[in-house]
């Protein structure tokens, strides 16, 4: 089970998130034909002479960090930090098939979007504002202190954000079973965001084989 914590709908009363779980999914290196589309989708971006600040997604999940707390600038929004790095011209080294996917959706949506392997997760899961204990190890290396940080946590701690995600639950070839969430816009009605998710979930088992159920929460 998925859930929003009070304080947040308190802060953001609008807002959601989308939830895709996966099933009996095959990460491996990302196709030939995969790579190609994003890498043409990415150049597309660079010839539209636009900032990352000019996204829609971008602003409006800036809005929602100083709403719960945290500054935008110091702490970006994942989708921000890797629109940012696409548009000034560096590249995106691929990951696998599964993390490449995500990678496209978090730019071609401009939000925020996390995924996660399933199995490595314990109990229910929260989407709520970080405590003083909460802290991981990042999948930039780093010990990340996620105090006052909108934050993902199961029965075991902290593991997901949209700011940097944990290495306990990190997508690599090994995974099986994997969670989507979806930080949606705020302002996003919940018919488009199931239109978006079904079309998140009809790519991904596309590229990735399995199952997808999804959820607006």
């Amino acid at each position: 089970m998925i859930t929003i914590s009070p304080k947040i709908k308190e802060l953001v009363p609008q807002f959601k998130i989308g939830t895709i779980t996966y099933h009996d999914i095959a990460i491996s290196e990302s196709p030939q034909m995969i790579k190609g589309r994003f890498q043409l989708f990415l150049e597309s971006l660079k010839l539209e002479d636009k900032t990352a600040a000019d996204y829609p997604g971008v602003a409006e999940y800036r809005s929602v960090f100083k709403k719960l707390g945290t500054d935008p600038s110091r702490y970006r929004p994942a989708s921000e930090a890797l629109l940012r790095r696409v548009l000034s011209g560096k590249e995106l080294p691929p990951i696998n098939s599964g993390v490449d996917v995500n990678n496209f959706f978090s730019i071609r949506f401009a939000i925020p979007i996390g995924l996660y392997n399933l199995d490595k997760l314990q109990g229910d899961v929260e989407v709520r504002i970080g405590e003083a204990e909460d802290t991981y190890e990042g999948l930039n290396g780093r010990e990340m202190n996620m105090e006052g940080k909108l934050l993902s946590a199961d029965s075991l701690g902290a593991f997901g954000s949209p700011i940097v995600d944990s290495k306990r639950t990190m997508v690599d070839e090994s995974v099986a079973n994997a969670l989507h969430i979806v930080y949606l816009q705020p302002s996003m009605d919940e018919s488009e965001a199931r239109d978006m998710l079904e079309s998140m979930a009809k790519m991904f088992t596309q590229v990735n084989g399995g199952t997808a159920e999804i959820q607006v929460i």
